[in-house]
């Protein structure tokens, strides 16, 4: 970035729905900018400052658009790209994002996470990664557990996939 930016601007603003999944370590959030009609790339740019300015090491992106990729590199933050496809096979993209998601833990990295919003699907994999982990062995405990931190309810259907994380963890 070319120029030096001053007084409050020069610190960003937080993403929207910031919600720390592992304290000071892993965080999840509305992607940067926004989604949809809502997206400003003025907030986009906000947001990636505050993270950055805030010592986050990595911005994972698993929605399936490369959106903000550019925005990362301009403003020299760290990204993976991770894209979550509608796939048939998400307990393999499960693996692959766990292992990749714990290799970054593992070696001091403070991550954040993003989809297009904060909802079930980020939510249902961060419980997963947190079962996975073992953090909490049953899953029941481990939806209690997402939905207390995210303060959201997850639906019925996306719990499935909490349910059978020690089946990836094991395969």
């Amino acid at each position: 970035m070319s120029q030096k930016l001053r007084g409050k601007w020069a610190l960003g603003i937080q993403p929207r729905d910031l919600i720390w999944i592992v304290k000071n370590q892993l965080a999840i959030c509305e992607r940067p900018g926004g989604y949809g009609a809502s997206h400003r790339k003025v907030r986009r740019q906000e947001e990636v400052i505050w993270l950055r300015e805030n010592d986050f090491h990595c911005i994972v992106n698993i929605s399936s658009a490369p959106h903000n990729l550019h925005t990362y590199d301009e403003l020299g933050m760290p990204c993976r790209h991770l894209p979550l496809l509608t796939s048939d096979d998400i307990d393999h993209w499960c693996r692959t994002f766990f292992n990749e998601l714990n290799g970054l833990l593992a070696a001091g990295t403070r991550v954040i996470v993003h989809a297009e919003e904060v909802g079930d699907q980020l939510i249902s994999i961060m419980g997963a990664y947190l079962r996975w982990l073992g953090v909490v062995e049953e899953p029941t405990e481990a939806v209690t557990l997402i939905e207390r931190l995210t303060n959201r309810a997850l639906e019925p259907a996306s719990r499935s996939l909490i349910f059978r994380a020690h089946e990836l963890r094991n395969a």
